[in-house]
């Protein structure tokens, strides 16, 4: 059975960050170009000016949550590693010391008597058990089966792919037509993937998708406001 648990909680944690690294890519790309776009076309009429921007922000962005996915997510499972050779190593060396740790933790969750002792004795007679108890029950350090290469990997698509979403107006309409599409466009898309978001967390989703729509919003509404702004001064 502990088998049996370990392996779905394995594959939950991988189904968790999977969604995880999609929402925080598109959610991102979608709000930064989604500003970047709006804040140049409302600065000049001229399409393509509007697409090389929109398109130059969208590989940057792209690529620079790749690379922050990735490092993030290596140093995460670095450390953890570090902490867990750490705990392994004062197993060995401070043994009554881990033992009393461990006695005291579960002390504090009400056991006592001969059923501490049993849990305890359970717990340090398996050395993988001892240890990951310690890292879950204690430290509260979790490495979240994470691979830092798929993750960069899907938050750099899911950034790409959201990016895209903001820009693809201005491919078809002219630039006054294609700045009001591109908001509600965006604005629908941001409160369904907030939504998606709240539905997977167990939050409110009508909550969690008015909040990442009112977030791209008010960043489209600002770098348009500064896109006019701008544009007036030089033009």
């Amino acid at each position: 059975m502990l088998i049996k648990r370990n392996v779905h909680s394995h594959r939950y944690g991988q189904q968790g960050n999977l969604l995880y690294d999609i929402i925080l890519g598109g959610q991102d790309g979608m709000v930064n170009v989604l500003g970047s776009v709006l804040g140049v076309a409302a600065a000049t009429l001229d399409t393509s000016i509007v697409l090389i921007a929109g398109l130059a922000a969208t590989l940057a962005e792209s690529i620079s949550m790749g690379a922050v996915a990735y490092t993030s997510s290596k140093a995460s499972h670095d450390f953890y590693l570090s902490q867990l050779a750490l705990e392994k190593d004062s197993i060995k060396k401070l043994r009554n010391f881990e033992i009393r740790e461990i006695r005291e933790l579960y002390y504090k969750k009400g056991f006592r008597g001969k059923q501490l002792s049993d849990i305890v004795n359970k717990i340090i007679s398996n050395k993988k058990l001892w240890v990951r108890t310690i890292m879950d029950e204690e430290i509260r350090l979790s490495d979240g089966f994470k691979n830092p290469m798929n993750s960069a990997f899907i938050v750099f698509f899911a950034s790409l792919f959201g990016s895209l979403i903001p820009l693809l107006p201005f491919f078809f309409i002219p630039v006054k037509e294609g700045i009001i599409i591109s908001f509600i466009v965006s604005t629908l898309s941001l409160f369904s993937l907030g939504a998606v978001k709240g539905k997977i967390t167990y939050g409110n989703w009508k909550k969690a998708g008015l909040e990442l729509a009112t977030i791209g919003i008010i960043a489209a509404v600002l770098s348009y406001i500064l896109g006019e702004i701008i544009g007036r001064i030089i033009l």
